[in-house]
């Protein structure tokens, strides 16, 4: 006789679960997200608040000291720091290496020093460029009218000088010799 076969519930095949090896993409994910990481570009911006020049109608002697301004005109061949508006301080001339920003701040350190000595407490300085002043010049000289680099018990720290820094134009120099001096102002 032929035999027969079943067809119930009892004739099938128990199928095993498959197993999910994820050994070979936790490896890849391993490998792949330091080097991911490392690839990254980390970008920092930095924001500078500037202040426009104020607009002053009355005469330099009225106004009081405390509310005098700091200006630094910058031009191709010199800079000239002014305090209060108008009066010389000392004009910087431009070496073979460009500006010199150690000599600016020991002027900026000196003004603040004498600024501190009278209890008076300047944030404020205004910038006055010229036309063509490369990008990098200015980034570099508003770093060094802002801060210093100062010994404060057996670390570096930054010193403030005059962190509210405006920008303005540099008075338009006039080539006649005799109606201005060597550092730009009129006679």
């Amino acid at each position: 006789m032929a035999t027969r076969t079943k067809f119930g519930r009892s004739s099938r095949k128990i199928k095993k679960e498959a197993e999910l090896d994820i050994t070979s993409f936790m490896n890849l994910m391993i490998v792949l997200v330091p080097v991911l990481l490392m690839m990254m570009v980390f970008s920092r911006i930095t924001v500078l608040e500037l202040a426009l020049p104020q607009l002053s109608e009355a005469s330099q002697s009225e106004i009081p000291e405390k509310e005098q301004r700091l200006e630094l005109i910058v031009r191709a061949n010199s800079i000239a720091v002014y305090y209060p508006q108008g009066y010389l301080v000392e004009n910087i001339a431009v070496t073979e290496n460009g500006y010199d920003y150690a000599a600016l701040q020991l002027v900026l350190r000196r003004i603040k020093q004498t600024l501190i000595n009278k209890n008076i407490d300047k944030k404020a300085a205004t910038l006055l460029l010229e036309e063509n002043t490369p990008y990098q010049v200015i980034v570099a000289l508003m770093d060094t009218t802002r801060s210093y680099q100062d010994v404060l018990i057996a670390s570096v720290v930054d010193a403030e000088l005059f962190p509210e820094i405006s920008l303005g134009d540099a008075p338009i120099v006039v080539n006649d010799a005799d109606s201005t001096d060597a550092a730009g102002g009129l006679k």
